[in-house]
């Protein structure tokens, strides 16, 4: 070991929660009913001797994941599987380093081999598991190492990415793009982030594609649990500003029609902000390009409200290198799908791509050496919600909160599951809740994540994998 606080993983533990959603969710043309929370304990030791646990949490959202005809069991058996093979590869893992050394190191020399090997015993090589659900399943571990490493050497998770704790700087895992004055060498992450995390951050509430934006689409089947349906009662109920709209992107007088009337909601109830999230099912740039123009001639309000445009396009850039700079002159356009790592955000900057959402479900690593490389660049960032409830939503309003984003946090867990995080919202009540369009990140606090995970009253299942 190079420093007292570096770090090697001794063991692995991962937890199951089955989680039913109170309303459907759409992704593109999948429907989710339901999730699968995975949770990963691990034990580190420091070059003191010194031993400490850390957390780390994702939801296994296999239609956002995976989108594809085979089963829905099939793929989300799946990809519980890998994750139980994860454990006792992370767990068995011999590297020694900072949080972020180790997750880099595992991710390039390791996990791709694994989701190769695991593709092919599982005879899933005609529609494998996408290397997204290799990252969602990598990343409840790699959080956990990024908390442990806090953990055990006393400090904020956030407060370790400097030279202090670094061995190596960013010029060890990031290049600049082509002709570009930027200069990684001696460089740490903490340089890219923000000096003072805010205690408060806007809150982006989902419209989703099967939502009840007026009352006329209610169909009676709705739950009855005291919380919000339609549209309006979010919006009064949450003091919401911010509303982001997922489209169908493959149905333009849908998806017109469907921005129009969210508007028509919004306006009169003091939403400031809007974003369409097209849901990767475009093919080409004129489908957005046309429904942006008409609805500056003929909403000018809406299009004004309307601060950048998600994901329109297919996932993968290489397959699909789709010239977007006719999009982005319009409106700012973010990848979020297709951000696997900071290569594709290099190459989807090269495409016209003028901004990035992150998300901590492809690794703590991976998102924050992704906002460094899109920072660098002049390349602006959100952070997207991957419905995180629980331990989850804890280092993804973090990540919002240290990268900078230009409007606040998508967080919808509340509306989808709100009872889910009964026992964290007990500890961290304004996680859970969004109040006058905020959600409050001031009960975050102590060492790693400040998850504070000795309140949270929470009765763990027995593990489902354990290692080391």
């Amino acid at each position: 070991m190079t420093k007292l606080t570096d770090i090697r993983v001794l063991g692995a533990r991962l937890y199951f929660f089955p989680v039913q959603l109170r309303l459907p969710l759409k992704f593109g043309t999948q429907t989710a009913t339901s999730v699968t929370v995975a949770r990963a304990c691990v034990t580190v030791e420091n070059g003191s001797g010194k031993r400490a646990e850390g957390w780390g949490e994702t939801p296994l959202s296999v239609p956002w994941v995976w989108p594809s005809q085979l089963p829905y069991e099939l793929r989300h058996d799946a990809m519980k599987n890998f994750c139980i093979e994860l454990t006792q590869a992370w767990a068995e893992f011999d590297a020694q380093g900072h949080a972020m050394e180790i997750g880099y190191d595992f991710q390039r020399e390791l996990l791709p081999v694994l989701h190769a090997r695991f593709n092919q015993q599982q005879n899933l090589t005609a529609n494998p598991m996408p290397w997204l659900g290799a990252l969602v399943c990598c990343s409840l571990f790699d959080l956990a190492v990024h908390d442990a490493y806090g953990n055990v050497n006393a400090v904020p998770t956030y407060e370790t990415y400097t030279g202090k704790f670094l061995s190596r700087d960013l010029s060890a895992y990031l290049e600049p793009a082509a002709k570009s004055r930027v200069n990684f060498p001696g460089k740490f992450p903490r340089e890219f982030l923000v000096n003072t995390r805010p205690q408060r951050l806007r809150a982006w509430h989902l419209v989703g594609g099967l939502d009840a934006v007026e009352r006329s689409e209610l169909t009676g089947k709705e739950p009855q649990d005291g919380h919000p349906v339609l549209l309006e009662e979010w919006i009064q109920r949450d003091g919401l500003k911010c509303l982001k709209i997922k489209l169908r992107g493959n149905d333009a007088a849908w998806d017109y029609e469907r921005i129009v009337k969210v508007a028509g909601v919004a306006l009169p109830h003091g939403v400031e902000w809007l974003t369409a999230d097209f849901n990767c099912t475009v093919t080409d740039p004129d489908y957005v390009n046309a429904m942006l123009d008409r609805l500056r001639d003929e909403h000018p309000r809406a299009y004004g409200m309307l601060l950048y445009v998600e994901q329109p396009f297919p996932y993968e850039l290489e397959q699909h290198a789709i010239d977007v700079h006719s999009v982005s002159a319009r409106k700012p356009l973010f990848l979020d799908e297709s951000a696997h790592d900071w290569q594709h955000v290099r190459l989807g900057r090269e495409l016209g791509w003028s901004g990035v959402a992150l998300k901590t479900c492809k690794t703590q690593t991976g998102a924050i050496l992704s906002a460094c490389w899109a920072k660098a660049h002049g390349m602006t960032l959100m952070v997207q919600d991957l419905t995180n409830p629980m331990l989850a939503q804890i280092p993804h309003v973090l990540l919002a909160a240290h990268a900078g984003t230009i409007m606040g946090i998508e967080t919808n867990a509340m509306q989808f599951y709100p009872e889910a995080s009964r026992p964290e919202a007990g500890v961290h009540p304004g996680l859970y809740q969004r109040r006058n369009g905020d959600v409050d990140l001031s009960s975050i606090d102590g060492h790693g994540f400040g998850y504070r995970v000795a309140e949270i009253k929470r009765e763990l299942p027995p593990p489902a994998a354990s290692s080391g």
